[in-house]
């Protein structure tokens, strides 16, 4: 692994121009706070690596960012940074369109700081228990599922963690309206087969 790797280089390059500024600024942030870092891609986008472990992640899409941390549930600072924020991306500080959008300067460096001493500590993530209770579906889901065949059909013949994921998404929007774009965004997905994060499961080589 390297200090600097070359494919995120290139990573940032193939990126979106809005998101290149966003890239490189965190990237330079957490090579600043934590000069030990290494880094390589996973999973298709770039992670950063302390000690051996994960540390943090980010990723660049057509229309946003993300970024975040591997232990962020385990954070104090990332529960306070993250407690008003619309948890609708891979990571818990939302979609990143701009640098403005990223906690100040001085709340990066001390979640960056409590990150590398979870890892020091060896805390790993916690396995959610595995519940194999059925999902409970929000009537406003139930609803729309109703009314689209091909989507009812394979929601109901999926797993039970394929169906938890949607319902968990859908449910646990704040607002009316970013619920029903989360249910229009669901159904496409579920019709065509596709996992709640399927943009993210790593692809078969």
């Amino acid at each position: 692994m390297e200090k600097y790797s070359q494919k995120i280089d290139e990573y940032i390059e193939k990126s979106q121009d809005f998101a290149k500024p966003i890239l490189n600024y965190i990237r330079e942030t957490v090579h600043e706070f934590c000069p030990d870092v290494e880094e390589t891609m996973k999973w298709n986008f770039p992670h950063f690596i302390y000690k051996g472990k994960n540390l943090c992640a980010m990723a660049s899409f057509k229309q946003h960012c993300t970024f975040g941390f591997w232990l962020e549930k385990e954070m104090k600072t990332m529960r306070e940074t993250t407690r008003d924020i619309e948890k609708n991306s891979m990571f818990s500080l939302g979609k990143i369109t701009k640098i403005q959008d990223l906690p100040s300067k001085p709340q990066l460096k001390k979640a960056i700081l409590e990150a590398m001493e979870l890892n020091d500590m060896g805390v790993t993530l916690k396995k959610a228990p595995v519940s194999k209770t059925e999902a409970i579906i929000h009537e406003d889901f139930q609803k729309a599922l109703n009314d689209h065949k091909k989507a009812l059909e394979v929601f109901h013949n999926a797993s039970l963690s394929f169906r938890k994921e949607y319902a968990l998404w859908i449910s646990e929007a704040k607002t009316e309206a970013t619920r029903n774009k989360r249910i229009e965004q669901a159904l496409e997905w579920i019709a065509g087969g596709k996992g709640r994060n399927w943009k993210y499961e790593k692809k078969p080589s």
